[in-house]
This record gives structure tokens, sequence and C-alpha cells, in this order.
């Protein structure tokens, strides 16, 4: 059997959020007179419990060279020579204000071994100043040094246990980069024995052992969290994802009841009913979204979803009032809640309203949906030159689009019985897309209509070639030869090979039926049959069973089989034509 393939496109729901922090600023002092002082340029160390001490040298003329060609480099944007020229001075004067900022300079340009060495020499000439241990850890990390990162860590730790919470907090995305999670998580877990009190330390301990893929221990973890901060909502998401992985049933009770105690959560709301969504508990993500609403009414999002579950659960009438009501806020975009307007009334099959509100479509990333779905409403209503009026004046974006224009003409064409007229579309398309395989298959399909067995052949070997994997490639060229009784050896293996790339599709499995039908080998057909038959009841399937079954001596079940599929479908020129050959 040969598949011909077209989509009824109806996109899903998408909802996504995001926020993000500013960062810092900084103050200067006063120069001294006659002494090497940078506190003009560099900002005072705050990070110190007492001031820092400077050192007091003369200012020769080299040093105040080296300093103004250094600080004009800068200037200019050349923080390579500048961090260059900074180090030199660094190294001459041990002055730590000089010594941080050749440090941000050589890291500004990308020298990060440079980097290093001067933010060494920063943290020496001033060991209880915060800032280098941040950089050295950030610089250390960065280039994958996990180990030598470590002390420098546990000072900044050290420094300030109280908010030792916040520093693990602050310095985890750091370790994001870093190929080997379990060793990362198992150096945090060390670090962090002395500061287990916290629940955002738990917090950073659960992230790492997720990221390891250390299920147990990261619920564990974030369970010490719930402890410590039960209203927090970021560890109940992580748990769910975690959980939802094996037992969606659980994750879902973990939020819901969370929900119970902090019904104003919106970010777990938001989980809890995307979460519902997936597991097609439609109205009571319906709910959850309700609610949402209650907290947001302004949320044009929200209220989008919403009339999309109601559409979901075939609430057709509620859904266009929905729909109708945030059109009219206009803090939608208007052309996706017509284009659903229209998904809507196609379902309830009101083409006229639907072909109004396609036509509201003017933009957008629905447009070339839309102006598929009206030249398909076009068509059924036997408008087929304004269908093809409609697909002409679309326009494309890319070869996808274009491929999929020209197989919907040819389609409606071929609907229509005007095969050469469809053809002639496909094969001008080839022209421009010669290598695209659904345009390939269409072209081999219409030829067969024709009768063209050599151009269908040659279509289809072109198709292999060019998607070696194509099932139905294989399986419209052995069913081809099988439909026309010759060189069965050859039908077979083509069909054989499609079976091996695809043994769950119907068409495959009909025809594998159909070619051991042909070579006498009755069991193995009906049971291909009979598997082709209950994944897809098709009248032309439902022909080859009952012919299969007639030849076995189950007439009565035969003329059951053509029986029942030719009232559901009473057109079947195939039902027809085999009922005739048997039933005269």
């Amino acid at each position: 059997m040969m598949k011909f393939q077209f989509s009824f496109i109806f996109l899903p729901l998408l909802l996504a959020a995001c926020a993000h922090a500013p960062q810092h600023a900084a103050q200067g002092d006063d120069p001294e007179q006659h002494v090497m002082d940078m506190s003009v340029v560099l900002p005072a160390m705050s990070e110190t419990a007492t001031a820092p001490t400077y050192p007091r040298m003369e200012l020769t003329e080299q040093l105040l060279y080296t300093f103004l060609m250094a600080d004009i480099a800068a200037q200019r944007g050349r923080s390579d020579l500048a961090a260059e020229a900074f180090a030199k001075l660094a190294r001459v004067t041990r002055d730590a204000r000089i010594a941080r900022r050749a440090a941000q300079l050589a890291y500004e340009s990308q020298q990060m071994e440079q980097a290093l060495e001067l933010l060494k020499l920063w943290q020496e000439l001033e060991p209880k100043a915060v800032m280098p241990k941040q950089m050295l850890v950030t610089v250390l990390m960065g280039g994958g040094k996990l180990e030598e990162a470590r002390p420098y860590l546990s000072e900044l730790l050290a420094a300030d246990s109280k908010n030792a919470g916040h520093l693990f907090e602050q310095v985890y995305p750091l370790f994001g980069r870093y190929p080997d999670k379990l060793a990362v998580y198992k150096m945090l877990l060390e670090l962090a024995k002395p500061y287990r009190k916290g629940a955002e330390t738990h917090w950073v301990l659960a992230q790492a052992a997720e990221a390891a893929s250390l299920h147990d221990e990261a619920l564990r973890e974030l369970r010490q969290v719930r402890a410590l901060r039960p209203q927090w909502e970021w560890p109940v998401l992580l748990e769910v994802r975690i959980l939802q992985v094996k037992t969606p049933e659980q994750a879902l009770a973990v939020e819901k009841k969370f929900l119970d105690e902090y019904p104003d959560a919106k970010e777990v709301r938001l989980s809890y009913a995307r979460l519902l969504l997936e597991q097609k508990q439609y109205q009571e993500s319906r709910v959850q979204f309700q609610e949402m609403l209650k907290q947001q009414p302004e949320n044009a999002e929200v209220a989008f979803a919403i009339a999309l579950l109601s559409i979901q659960v075939g609430e057709f009438d509620r859904a266009e009032k929905e729909l109708k009501q945030t059109l009219a806020t206009g803090k939608k975009d208007g052309a996706t809640v017509h284009y659903y307007l229209a998904q809507l009334h196609e379902a309830k099959k009101n083409e006229a309203a639907a072909l109004e509100e396609y036509q509201q479509v003017k933009g957008g990333e629905y447009a070339f949906s839309a102006r598929m779905r009206m030249a398909y409403l076009l068509n059924k209503v036997n408008k087929l030159n304004e269908a093809r009026e409609v697909l002409h004046q679309t326009e494309t974006r890319n070869n996808q689009q274009r491929s999929q224009l020209i197989l919907t003409e040819g389609q409606i064409l071929r609907d229509a019985k005007q095969y050469d007229a469809a053809f002639k579309v496909i094969s001008a398309g080839l022209e421009k897309l010669p290598n695209q395989p659904e345009l390939l298959y269409e072209a081999a399909m219409l030829a067969d209509k024709q009768g063209k067995l050599v151009t269908v052949e040659e279509m289809l070997r072109r198709l292999i070639q060019v998607a070696p994997d194509y099932a139905h490639a294989y399986n419209a060229l052995g069913y081809a030869l099988l439909e026309r009784n010759v060189r069965l050896e050859e039908a077979m293996e083509l069909v054989e090979k499609a079976y091996q790339l695809d043994p769950e599709d119907a068409a495959i499995m009909d025809s594998m039926g159909w070619g051991y039908y042909l070579q006498g080998k009755l069991e193995k057909s009906l049971e291909f049959m009979r598997r082709a038959y209950a994944t897809y009841p098709d009248p032309e399937v439902a022909a080859h069973l009952g012919e299969v079954l007639w030849k076995k001596g189950q007439k009565d079940e035969a003329k059951l089989t053509w029986q029942e599929n030719l009232n559901k479908n009473p057109d079947s020129a195939a039902l027809k034509a085999v009922m005739k050959k048997y039933l005269p």
C-alpha cells in the first residue's frame, strides 16, 4: 500500500519568563603629591577590616612614563598593551592598587595566565582583601582548574562564615561549565561541611548533586532546604523536575501540597499547570491557569492558555468567548488569536467563519499556516481556482515552506483528479528544489496515478539515493511492482527494506501482507494484514484483508470486513472493486 501524506497544523502552547539583575559601580580617593599613588584611577579597597598600607616610593621619570603609556593604552581600548605595562609597574612598585588594575586589564584582554600571576600578587600584597580571592576563583574555574580554586574558595567561606550559604550561591554558577560534575559535587560537599545550617548551602548541594545525576542525594538535600525554608519555590521546582522523570504522580502531589500551603506561589502554580497539561489532565490544568489569572488579571498569555485548554476539552463556545476576550484586551498578538479562532471554527465544522478568521492573520508566526488552511478550505468547497490563487500569493521564508506550498497545490489538484496538472506543478517545484524528498515522493505518486511505472521507478530510486532511510520510498516502489504483479522477488526485497526501517507503519505492513499473498504464503500474509488493519483500518487495507480471508476460506469474515468498512467509506473504489470481483 502506498501512503499519501498531508498535515493539519495545530501548534502547542508555549509560555516562558526570565529575569536578570544589574551589577556594580566604583568610587575613588584623592592623589598624594610627588608619591606614586594610583587611587585617582583605582577604587579604594573596602574588603579589608582596616585600611591597607601602600608603598611610598619616588616617582621617577621611567615610572611616570610607563604609567602614562599604560593609562593612554587603556583609554584607547588597547587593554592588552595596558595590561602588560601595568604588570611591569605592579612588579616594580608592589602596590596592591596597581596589581589590581593590572589583573583586571589582563582579565579583560583574555591574558589568563598573566591575570592569574597578577591576582596572586595582589592577593599576596593584600591578603585580607576579598576581591582577589573572588577573581582567582573565577579565573581558575574558567580555566578548569578545580583543585587550584579550592583553597581560595575555602578562605572566602571562612572569612565570612555567617554568609557562607549566600557565597555558595554566588560562586556555584562558576562551576557550570566544568565537565566533571561529580568532582564538583564532591568538592562542594567537602567545603560545605562547616556551613550546613543554612538553606542556601543545601540548595547549592542539591543543584550540584542533580547535575551529577545523583538524584537521591539531590532529593535528600532538597528536603533539608524545604525544612529550613518551607516557602521557597525554587527547591520545589527542582524536586518536581527530578521526580517527574520516574514518578510524575508524586511530582504532582508535591506541587499540590505546596500550593495548598502557599497558594500565592506563582512559579510553582505555573509548573503545576504545565505538568497537568503534559499528563493530559486538561480540566485541572485549566483550573490552575484560572487561579493564575486571578492573581494576574492582566496576563494575556495566561488567558490565552485557558482558551486553548477549553478548545482541548471540547468546550468550543466557552473557548470562543475566552479567545475574543483575549483579543479585546489588545495585549496578545492579534494574528495568533485569530489563527486559533479559525482553528476553533474548523473544529466546529464552520468553514466560512474559519476562512474569515484566517484572513485576519496578516503576519507573524502563523501567517504561512493560515494561508495553507485557507487553500485547503477553499478547495474543500470546490473553489479550486481560488485555493490556487491563495497559494500563488503566499510568501515563503525558507525551502521548507516553499516545498509545503508546492505540495499543497499538487495535492489539491490530485484531489480534483487533475493528475497531469498536479504532476506539472510538482515537476516545476523539483526544478527549484531538485533533491527535496517529499516532492520526489509526490511526483512518484502522481506518476503512479497516471500509470507511468518508468517515471515512478525513476523518481523513487532518485529519492532512495537522496534519502536512503526514507522507508516509504522503498515501500512505494515495492508496492508499485506488487500491484502490477511484476518482478516479485525484487518487490519483496524493497518492501522488506521498508519494513526494517519502519516496522510499525500500517502501509508497509499492508505491502508485506500483499506480497506474501501474491507468493501464496497465506498464513504470513494474514498475519501482516491483520496487524495493518488493526493499526489503520483504511478501505484499501480492508480490501486486501478480505481478499486474503476469502482465499483462506474464511468468506463470512471477509464479507463482514468489506461491508463494515464500506459502510464507513461508501465511496471507496478499492472496496467496490474487490466486492464486485468476489460477490457478483
